[in-house]
Parts: structure tokens; C-alpha cells; sequence
């Protein structure tokens, strides 16, 4: 067996706001097995300031991970604990190689488009105009569960946005979703949280800072509506670190990407401690191509999830991969009129890769 690595860089058709910053690209690294005349693809979808997995070694640790791929997958994973990204990627290459169709790793009513996954409709901070506009966009696309970014601008004005949208629908009608990544500080985030509520939310993703064990705990507790942890959960390894953690916080839901948390394996870990406690989950995909994408979104269907997951759409970047993946009334499909592109290889070998 042989295994490649390549850089791609993605880059977005319009910058993408968050409460860390602008992001106008976005690296991402793949990983190619051949073995018999065979081939198969993995992403190692990392997130600069935010992945785990951001470190000086990073190329170096994919340059060692090819040349010890003969390893097998599973002594793989388990060397590659604090590289989850790349945990991802080495899962889905092996996945890719081992299937008949190399984009085709979970067969299922998904994949053969009788079936669909619920999504949200995200919305991007930016202007309040921008913000609106896109809003607009969601419903008007039949999402019935909206995720709105907050946090990057004036805190009354993404009030009056939540004000817009319930003055048009009920909480019946469209389930509203937010994340702050972070954003609210310590001593003013139950505050704020009060000030949220009366928008009837469906959760909050990450009001404060990870690594605020206590204050999280303490928030999670006297909440006026859910709480779901998602920077929480980077950086933490092992079954029994995240045991510990969900055991000192108790939220009411975790967020689970696959690229941060070690790929299927890693989420998993998470899913069965989560059930253990009575914690509601989703998956949400972290800004992959349409290559990560594709595999997280065929994995996820398997699970079962009856309440709407976070998949991206795969439509935010310039230089994506043609593929099935179709969004329609706020679901994801796996169309039959859509096709792979078959010079998938070729582009990612193509983009100033390193081997």
C-alpha cells in the first residue's frame, strides 16, 4: 500500500464571519491510498486557531502517518490520539479504498436518495443587512431550523435580528439555533442568556470560553434555556477526560465534528457518553470540501438522529468538488441527477501538494 498527502486550499466565495475573525480561505489536507491499482481518499479537515490539531508538527505528522500506513487503520488512529484531523482522515481513506465506489462508504437509503438528513440553515455574521438578507434566504428556502452566528456584532442588534424572525414565525414554525463561540464574557453571559430567551431558542452553542470548567457548570445549571458545548469538547483525548468532563458540566447538548474529535471513532466515544448522561447530541460538519462532507453526512444518516444536524452545504467555497450532495427544503440529498467530479484526484494532487 501506498499513501500520499496533499494541501488543498479552499477558498470561500464570499468572506465568512465569525467571532474569531474573517475567513476568506481555508486549508485542508488530504490523504490518497493505492494499493492493488485501487485508490482511496481521505480529508484531514483541520481549522487553524481552533482545531486541536494546530501545531508546528502537523505536516510532519501526515508525512509519518504515510509512510507508516502499513500500521493498518485502527494502530493508526490510536497513535495519531492527539491528531483528530488526521484520525479523521486516515478512517475515511481506509473507508474509501475498502468500497467498491470510492465516495461511496456508508450504502443506504441516504445514499441511494430515498431517504434525507434534516439540516440547519446556517447564517453568517456580518451586517445587520447581510445577516438579514440571509435569514431571508433560510426561510424562504424552507429550512425550519435556523443557526444564526452571534457575538462579532452589536449584541441589541442580533436581538432585534431573533425580534425579525419571531415577528414572522412562531417557535412552532422555525426552531432557532445559536452559537456565540465564546463570545460572552464570564460576568455577563447569564445576562445575556436572560436577554435571549424571550426569542424562544432552541440552545445556545458555546456562550463563554472553553476551559471555564466551573463557570460552565454553573451557567449549565440555573440556564434559562439549553446550553450545547462545541470548543468544550476539542482538545479532550481520552473516553475517560471526556467522561470527566461531561460528569463537571452537564450540558444539554454537545456538538460533535467529526474533524476535531478523532473522526467516527472519536464521535462515537462522545455519542455513548453522551446517552449514558442523558445528553442530546448532533453532528455538525467544520467547513470541509465536499469529500469530508460527503463522508460525514453518509456516517450520520446511520445514526439515527431524529432533530436537525449541522451539515454544510458544501456551496460556500470557489474550487469545491462537484458531487451528489443536494440541499432541498432544509434537507440534505444525495441526488441521483448530480455526479461526482472525476478529476477529483487530479485537482487535489494538482494544488501545490507536498508528498
Amino acid at each position: 500500500m501506498k499513501a500520499t498527502y496533499y494541501k488543498y486550499m479552499l477558498e470561500f466565495k464570499r468572506p465568512s464571519g465569525t467571532s474569531r475573525g474573517i475567513m476568506t480561505e481555508k486549508e485542508t489536507w488530504f490523504i490518497i491510498l493505492e494499493e492493488n491499482g485501487k485508490k482511496g481518499i481521505g480529508e484531514c479537515g483541520i481549522l487553524r486557531s481552533l482545531s486541536a490539531d494546530d501545531r508546528d508538527d502537523y505536516e510532519e505528522k501526515l508525512k509519518w502517518t504515510c509512510e507508516n500506513i502499513h500500521l493498518g487503520e485502527k494502530a493508526l488512529w490510536e497513535s495519531l490520539m492527539e491528531f483528530p484531523s488526521i484520525q479523521f482522515g486516515v478512517e475515511m481513506a481506509f473507508l474509501s479504498l475498502k468500497s467498491e465506489n470510492p465516495f461511496l462508504l456508508f450504502p443506504s437509503d441516504f445514499t441511494n436518495n430515498s431517504k434525507s438528513i434534516v439540516i440547519n440553515g446556517l447564517v453568517w455574521m456580518g451586517e445587520p443587512a447581510f445577516m438579514k438578507e440571509q435569514i431571508e434566504e433560510k426561510l424562504a428556502a424552507g429550512f425550519n431550523c435556523i443557526k444564526l452566528k452571534i457575538g462579532a456584532i452589536d449584541f441589541q442588534k442580533e436581538l432585534e435580528l431573533l425580534a425579525f424572525i419571531r415577528s414572522h414565525f412562531s417557535a412552532e414554525e422555525i426552531e432557532i439555533r445559536v452559537d456565540a463561540n465564546g463570545a460572552f464574557a464570564l460576568n455577563e453571559a447569564l445576562d445575556k442568556l436572560n436577554q435571549l430567551y424571550k426569542f424562544q431558542l432552541h440552545s445556545i452553542e458555546q456562550p463563554i470560553k472553553k476551559g471555564n470548567i466551573q463557570a460552565m457548570a454553573d451557567l449549565c445549571k440555573i440556564t434559562p434555556f439549553p446550553i450545547a458545548l462545541d470548543e468544550e469538547l476539542i482538545g479532550i483525548f481520552s473516553f475517560k477526560d471526556k467522561e470527566k468532563l461531561l460528569q463537571e458540566i452537564m450540558p444539554q447538548y454537545i456538538i460533535l465534528k467529526p474533524s476535531f474529535i478523532g473522526g467516527f471513532r472519536g464521535t462515537l466515544e462522545w455519542i455513548t457518553l453522551a446517552e449514558k448522561y442523558n445528553i442530546g447530541w448532533w453532528i455538525t460538519s467544520a467547513l470541509e470540501s465536499n469529500i469530508g462532507l460527503n463522508a460525514i453526512a453518509q456516517w450520520t444518516h446511520t445514526l439515527n438522529s431524529k432533530i436537525p444536524q449541522g451539515l454544510g452545504t458544501g456551496a460556500l467555497y470557489t474550487n469545491n468538488f462537484d458531487c451528489p450532495l443536494e440541499v432541498s427544503k432544509g434537507q440534505l440529498w444525495y441526488s441521483e441527477s448530480q455526479k461526482w467530479d472525476s478529476e477529483i484526484l487530479k485537482k487535489v494532487q494538482s494544488n501545490k501538494g507536498a508528498e
